[in-house]
């Protein structure tokens, strides 16, 4: 059994390396639950920081969506980051590029454009790294605080498992004995 699960786990790996597999599969991520919120936190707040530094270090805009899309883990995201980067090279505002993608949280499409119309569009997205890490940092206390009372309440299933696999034949035989 420990073969196979080898066996399966490699060759996850291994189909991962593909690139079509290895955007369905990343789409995907951006769809499960908890998953999803994890990946976009981190995403956006590692290209919103390095956003942040390119356009304050005065690389044009475009040029530093490029580089801060490529920092990216997710590929779906980086697609979408490529497509933002093509949109707002055309003359559309990085607000809208973003929001058309669907993956960009509001909180990060709002401080963008709020960004974009101060003049201040590094000093915001700065602030949106930092926001979005925050918010990845609390989701994952909350989930590790939720994991405690979680292997109590699996441990305590095994364990009365356990009891009454010992004291149902008890019971059955006091049953026969009464009979």
């Amino acid at each position: 059994v420990l073969f196979v699960v080898i066996l399966i786990v490699i060759g996850c790996l291994y189909a991962l390396r593909i690139p079509e597999i290895r955007l369905s599969w990343d789409r995907r991520l951006l769809h499960l639950p908890l998953v999803a919120k994890v990946s976009r936190g981190t995403n956006t707040a590692l290209f919103s920081s390095t956003l942040s530094i390119l356009t304050s270090s005065g690389v044009p805009l475009v040029d530093g969506m490029r580089i801060a899309g490529e920092v990216l883990s997710n590929e779906w995201l980086k697609l979408k980051i490529r497509e933002a980067t093509v949109s707002v090279s055309e003359g559309a505002s990085l607000n809208l590029a973003l929001e058309a993608s669907g993956y960009f949280p509001p909180i990060m499409l709002h401080m963008v454009a709020s960004g974009e119309n101060s003049g201040e569009l590094d000093q915001m997205l700065g602030r949106v790294a930092v926001q979005m890490e925050q918010s990845v940092e609390m989701l994952m206390n909350v989930l590790l605080s939720l994991f405690g009372p979680l292997m109590l309440v699996v441990m305590g299933g095994a364990v009365f498992t356990i009891v009454m696999a010992i004291l149902l034949p008890i019971i059955n035989l006091n049953q026969l004995v009464g009979l």
